[in-house]
């Protein structure tokens, strides 16, 4: 048999080692940033990139697709070529799909500061780098198929199947979610609107979890966990249960997030069902891995490596027993929009991904360098204090939650809320924020260690950029089944059949519940007293999407009493069919502004948004001054109505023509209206004033940014007659 030589690609690796840990470091300070923020509200103070919801998606992309991202690209990149005996397919790929990917964190990292986001949770980027995430995605998946069709290695081995499933699904959630109508440069509009496109991006988002930060990281746990513990996978037959059930079930569970929204009730109810059928794959898959260490246990004690793993894979248990927990509708209704989430979150990225991310560095690193570990005492050190870290972070939060879903729900005996002021709910958790900015310390403090301890490792270490491997040619063999040779075993050296049943069967799924979500006249009432935004309401709607308000603000109304009697009427799937992107929230730091408008005078929000602490004492949402200083661009606002008509939205082109005068008679009313405050008078006259004697440019306060915002703020919930609404007090 023909004994090849060959040269394994490591200068690829490294880079995408030295990429996370730099990225990692990068989106956990900016979460720790966020943190403290919850503490010191005005951290930031007019400083307008650096407010908290324009750094808040900023914080996720980079954890998720910076930092995960890249150690997934580490992982595979070095795990592929040694599972097939192969250098990957085309090194020019390789650095295409490094640089490229690079290259959309930094524009994110732009972008996304200075409020250029589509708002789509996990899929803030506009349309210029979603293009640019499909070409790069492409560019890896070439890479890694071309490499499984010149493998040396018959087999396919089980880590390869969800890099082969990762990479298909991932391509189609993507895309499938990210059909915008581009208006500029830099700004578009989803093609969905209201249910569709939460049940489009809830579809996405879910999944964008399950098959970005989960499904690859199962194959590297199939391949680092069994490499460090030098043991086999404890139980094949398990392992082919696990893929196949897993990529099946996981993508009909993302309807869990809208429960008791507007979604419809077939849904909703999809998503439950099939969330609480997918705890079993989640935990054959925990089991497999935690049973391949059968044995090794006195080597997990002394091996930080190893330890690292076992507590990445038990929060990987933990994670995916509490999701399917979550999608109970009795449970749900509890924890939904509270901190209970946030925990959950956090568990499953700082011990899942995190600690196997730190797990698999610190044993690749010496593997490249061909050398020891520098520090032993130092990853221990790291791996106790990041264990604490999370403890920290995720039990105050746990806690917050159900003090949260407590106070909200509470009644006195006449029928009327307990705390009926919202603020009064975020008071109460502010020492649990405190205990969570400790725990994410301690966690970015693990990280530095690494940092420290990786460095050190290589210098003392030799680098070998292509290391020199050898394999025996891959022989002819028959494409039939051989005699008694198992149907999968036949699968797994047929990579083009494997990955077409993997596309089947995540399609599956994905068509059931987005086929009809396109056909959305069929199930969405129509409201006839629902119009579409004026001019000025639309710009500020987008102002609300750049400066991230639906990161602590939702706009859903669930048919609760305790929320019907806070906010009023709750929410009909119909008032949403002009909005695109959707803006329900996932999360109430403040209150529910569905029924704002209407309920507070102009002055009020005014004030309220140049400094909230005036209007609320005590509350903990930063002041956005620069929407009362900035000149409102109406450059744009034609634009954007002709791209609303294309999306099915009814401006006429008489409307079209007069937007421009349409903006000025309604700005002009909501300037009159904050003339009735004698202190706004005298502070925008002194300003007036001041710039003329300084031959100063003066904007008019009907041109000014807050007087959009004040508009839109003012529109929401008056489309239809609003029943038993309270007053509600900000955050």
């Amino acid at each position: 048999m023909e004994v090849q030589q060959f040269y394994y690609d490591n200068k690829i690796v490294k880079k995408f080692i030295v990429a996370t840990m730099f990225w990692g470091i990068v989106g956990m300070s900016v979460g720790l940033l966020l943190a403290f923020m919850f503490l010191f509200p005005n951290l930031t103070d007019g400083i307008s990139w650096l407010s908290f919801g324009r750094l808040r998606p900023l914080h996720t992309n980079a954890v998720i697709f910076a930092f995960v991202g890249n150690a997934i690209f580490a992982g595979v990149y070095y795990s592929t070529q040694r599972l097939l005996k192969a250098r990957m397919f085309s090194d020019v790929l390789s650095n295409i799909n490094f640089w490229g990917w690079q290259a959309i964190i930094v524009g994110a990292a732009i972008t996304l500061p200075l409020g250029f986001t589509s708002s789509k949770e996990y899929a803030e980027l506009e349309w210029p780098f979603d293009i640019a995430i499909a070409v790069i995605w492409v560019a890896f998946g070439v890479n890694l198929i071309g490499t499984i069709l010149r493998r040396r290695q018959r087999h396919l081995y089980v880590a390869i199947w969800f890099y082969l499933a990762t990479f298909v699904t991932v391509a189609v959630l993507h895309i499938f979610n990210n059909i915008q109508l581009p208006v500029s440069a830099l700004k578009s509009y989803s093609v969905y609107a209201g249910v569709q496109d939460a049940l489009v991006q809830w579809w996405y988002g879910h999944n964008a979890v399950a098959f970005f930060l989960t499904t690859p990281f199962l194959g590297l746990m199939y391949y680092f966990v069994p490499k460090a513990a030098n043991r086999p996978v404890y139980s094949y037959r398990l392992s082919i249960i696990h893929f196949w059930s897993l990529i099946f079930i996981y993508i009909w569970a993302g309807p869990h997030h809208l429960l008791y929204s507007s979604l419809p009730d077939w849904a909703q109810n999809l998503g439950v069902a099939f969330s609480v059928m997918l705890l079993f794959p989640s935990w054959g898959g925990m089991i497999n891995g935690l049973l391949t260490l059968r044995g090794a246990w006195d080597k997990v004690r002394v091996d930080p490596v190893l330890k690292f793993m076992v507590v990445a894979i038990t929060g990987y248990g933990m994670a995916t027993f509490e999701g399917p927990m979550l999608s109970l509708k009795n449970i749900n209704a509890v924890a939904h929009f509270s901190d209970w989430i946030i925990a959950h979150v956090h568990v499953g990225a700082l011990a899942w991904n995190g600690f196997l991310t730190f797990g698999m560095i610190y044993w690749l690193v010496p593997q490249l360098f061909k050398t020891k570990l520098y520090s032993i005492k130092l990853a221990n050190a790291h791996f106790w204090i990041g264990t604490v870290g999370i403890i920290m972070y995720a039990l105050p939060m746990y806690v917050a939650g159900f003090v949260q879903a407590s106070m909200w729900k509470q009644f006195n005996p006449d029928g009327t809320l307990v705390y009926g002021n919202f603020l009064e709910t975020v008071t109460e958790i502010i020492p649990m924020y405190w205990m969570r900015a400790i725990g994410g310390s301690l966690f970015i403090l693990g990280a530095f260690i690494m940092l420290y301890n990786i460095v050190k490792t290589a210098k003392k270490g030799s680098e070998v950029s292509d290391e020199l491997a050898e394999a025996a040619a891959l022989a002819p063999v028959t494409s039939k089944r051989t005699t008694g040779e198992a149907y999968h075993s036949w699968l797994e050296r047929r990579p083009v059949q494997l990955t077409i049943f993997a596309t089947i069967a995540i399609l599956i799924g994905g068509i059931v519940q987005i086929i009809p979500s396109l056909m959305v006249d069929e199930y969405v009432p129509k409201i006839t007293s629902v119009k579409p935004y004026t001019p000025l309401e639309l710009e500020g709607r987008d102002l609300y999407i750049r400066e991230g308000c639906v990161s602590c603000h939702s706009q859903m109304v669930r048919p609760f009493r305790s929320e019907v009697e806070r906010y009023g009427e709750y929410s009909k799937a119909g008032e949403f069919v002009y909005d695109h992107p959707f803006l329900w929230g996932s999360k109430r730091t403040g209150p529910d502004l569905l029924r704002i408008g209407g309920k507070y005078s102009d002055n009020w929000h005014l004030n309220h948004m140049y400094d909230p602490q005036s209007t609320s004492s005590g509350s903990i949402m930063p002041a956005y001054q620069w929407l009362v200083k900035q000149e409102l661009d109406k450059s744009d606002t034609e634009a954007k109505m002709r791209a609303m008509v294309q999306l099915g939205v009814p401006y006429t082109e008489e409307e079209i023509e007069k937007a421009q005068q349409w903006m000025t008679e309604q700005g002009t009313q909501i300037e009159e209206n904050l003339y009735s405050d004698p202190d706004f008078v005298k502070t925008y006259e002194a300003d007036k004033k001041y710039a003329a004697e300084n031959n100063l440019e003066f904007t008019e306060m009907r041109n000014r940014e807050i007087v959009a915002l004040i508009a839109y703020l003012q529109r929401l919930g008056t489309d239809i007659k609003v029943k038993n609404a309270k007053e509600i007090s900000s955050n």
